[in-house]
């Protein structure tokens, strides 16, 4: 989690729904059964202070200077905070995806643990069944000479960024979270919402109200 935020500011420590962006996933972490330890790696010490407080069962890593620019890859990141921890596996998930819950959470460790290592890590999409072009206006994934319903189009899935599941030897031999045999675990359009321009917060905080308001 970054203090600073180029394009909503401060919004992993923002009010979302009545409390902390970030306290929303950190909750639902926390909230599944198969997860030994839930650790917040950060460069903010409004967030350092304020997860000392509300979530003191939490693992705090200060993020070090030389990987706190915008631009440093994931990657990088992640090769530092796992190397500070002991675990056969990792999950990661954005404090930007506050409506991923903990139902998926714990359904998408369960499915690994007990799959692997048919499958050797795991992430989460999103199903897309609409019509691609390319920047040649060239057909991605329909004929458009058979104007099929866009429900009966095969599904492609985008990688939504909400849940990576992985091991320290994949990080380290392919520097990415996919391995070589992943499982993608499809969740729904909006639970897999992300927050990266102000309209995404809102549209997520709209969502976030409507999901508490059905819940009542």
């Amino acid at each position: 989690m970054r203090h600073s935020s180029e394009r909503v500011k401060g919004k992993n420590y923002r009010d979302f729904g009545g409390k902390p962006l970030y306290h929303h996933v950190v909750e639902s972490l926390l909230a599944c059964p198969s997860i030994t330890e839930v650790v917040i790696d950060t460069d903010s010490p409004v967030i350092l202070e304020d997860a000392a407080r509300y979530f003191p069962a939490v693992t705090l890593l200060e993020r070090p200077e030389h990987l706190r620019a915008g631009d440093i890859p994931m990657n990088d990141v992640l090769l530092n905070t796992i190397n500070q921890l002991e675990a056969d596996f990792f999950l990661q998930t954005h404090s930007t995806n506050p409506l991923l819950t903990a139902e998926s959470i714990e359904k998408g460790v369960s499915f690994f643990l007990k799959n692997y290592p048919v499958y050797d890590s795991l992430f989460t999409v999103t199903r897309l069944q609409t019509r691609l072009w390319d920047e040649l206006a060239r057909a991605v994934n329909h004929n458009p000479n058979i104007l099929l319903r866009t429900q009966d189009l095969p599904p492609i899935y985008e990688e939504n960024s909400c849940m990576y599941i992985f091991s320290k030897a994949i990080l380290e031999r392919k520097h990415n979270r996919i391995g070589d045999r992943p499982y993608m675990l499809e969740i729904s359009k909006a639970e897999a919402q992300d927050i990266d321009v102000e309209i995404e917060f809102e549209i997520a905080e709209f969502l976030y109200k409507a999901r508490q308001n059905q819940s009542v």
